[in-house]
């Protein structure tokens, strides 16, 4: 059986909201060494999540694919 890959995303700049093409996904606030715990986050039904670590605000964007952000670069892995 073959896994699901969760990308995990950055907030390293500190913006205040990020737009991701995925609804479940991995936030670890800044890249390492300054992440915090690392934390599935699922929105569901809704169109945002916010981080309870950061509190980035994350919002789904169907436009974008699963490894794309807007602002670009804040992926860090698959």
């Amino acid at each position: 059986m073959a896994e699901a890959v969760t990308p995990h995303f950055h907030n390293t700049d500190g913006v205040e909201a990020i737009s991701i093409g995925v609804k479940e996904f991995m936030c670890i606030g800044a890249q390492p060494p300054q992440d915090h715990p690392h934390v599935f986050l699922d929105m569901g039904d809704d169109s945002e999540k916010v981080c309870p670590y950061c509190s980035t605000l994350y919002k789904y964007d169907p436009d974008l694919g699963a490894t794309e952000s807007k602002p670009t670069g804040m992926l860090i892995r698959v």
